[in-house]
């Protein structure tokens, strides 16, 4: 029910009308503002993705419409009962994403993010399996005290790399640190911390989602794709040429496989596989 209320504005006073909202309701009504679309309108299973390109492709190669609000890029597809949304760079947009998604009864999320590579062994182009996060970005710090680690659902990691094995993908596992310093290639301070942590890869979300995640109990996993190798001394840190050069020749690769994930991960909950929360097994897509 509205609620009239009386404000002051310039010494006169004034009626504004306020809606008395409760959380969730507050959660959809933003995230509709956010990403331009109807909170119904999302599809049972959620890929994320920090690049607006990964939103374009999948809508392309869908015939699906890209929907855009004042913050996320958005593509539904009723067929595949999957929605992929664009919540930009860095852990504030991460958790705000968690925060807002954890409102709608999806059964599974995965993040397809990119991330530096910090092992000598690695290529660009090989896939991470992070099934940990350090927590160097303090946005999680909101979530839980320090001492609680970013796990990844294990679930959804289960059936990320149920779906790598079965399509003989060259991949790594490992940890991740997440920071929220993105110029940080040439701060040899903070490089000398990264290598003591003994991380596999730097991005800037992971912790974010996987603390916001267990949280909110939202079931969600993530598959990396080694854009950069950082650390390298020949030529390792992204340009915007190396940059143009990942987007073509393994986005649309890493798109892919991230639908399979989710159909993966779909089956396991059917076959009650252990990981998932129970709240998002017994989801019925809506009709449109």
């Amino acid at each position: 029910m509205p609620v009239l209320r009386y404000t002051k504005v310039k010494g006169k006073i004034g009626i504004a009308m306020h809606q008395q909202l409760n959380e969730e309701e507050f959660a959809k009504e933003t995230l509709e503002r956010y990403a331009g679309t109807p909170a119904e309108a999302f599809q049972s299973n959620l890929l994320l993705t920090n690049f607006p390109r990964y939103v374009d492709y999948f809508a392309k190669t869908r015939n699906v419409p890209i929907l855009e609000g004042s913050m996320f890029k958005v593509a539904h597809d009723p067929k595949e009962e999957v929605s992929i949304l664009d919540f930009k760079i860095g852990s504030p947009a991460a958790a705000l994403v968690v925060d807002l998604c954890s409102f709608l009864p999806f059964r599974s999320a995965l993040l397809l993010g990119m991330c530096g590579g910090l092992r000598r062994r690695y290529q660009v182009g090989d896939y991470l399996v992070p099934v940990a996060s350090i927590r160097g970005e303090g946005t999680s710090d909101f979530y839980f005290p320090q001492q609680v680690p970013a796990l990844a659902n294990f679930l959804m990691q289960k059936a990320v790399t149920e779906v790598l094995e079965q399509q003989k993908t060259i991949y790594h596992i490992g940890i991740t640190y997440t920071t929220n310093m993105r110029f940080w290639e040439f701060n040899e301070e903070f490089k000398t911390l990264l290598k003591a942590t003994k991380a596999q890869a730097i991005e800037m979300e992971c912790a974010t989602l996987f603390a916001g995640s267990y949280k909110r109990k939202f079931t969600l996993g993530a598959l990396l794709l080694i854009s950069d190798l950082p650390l390298n001394r020949h030529g390792g840190v992204k340009t915007k040429k190396s940059s143009e050069f990942v987007y073509e020749r393994y986005m649309p690769d890493h798109l892919e496989k991230g639908v399979k994930i989710l159909k993966a991960a779909r089956t396991m909950q059917e076959k009650h596989v252990k990981g998932a929360y129970h709240r998002n097994l017994a989801f019925t897509p809506p009709i449109l």
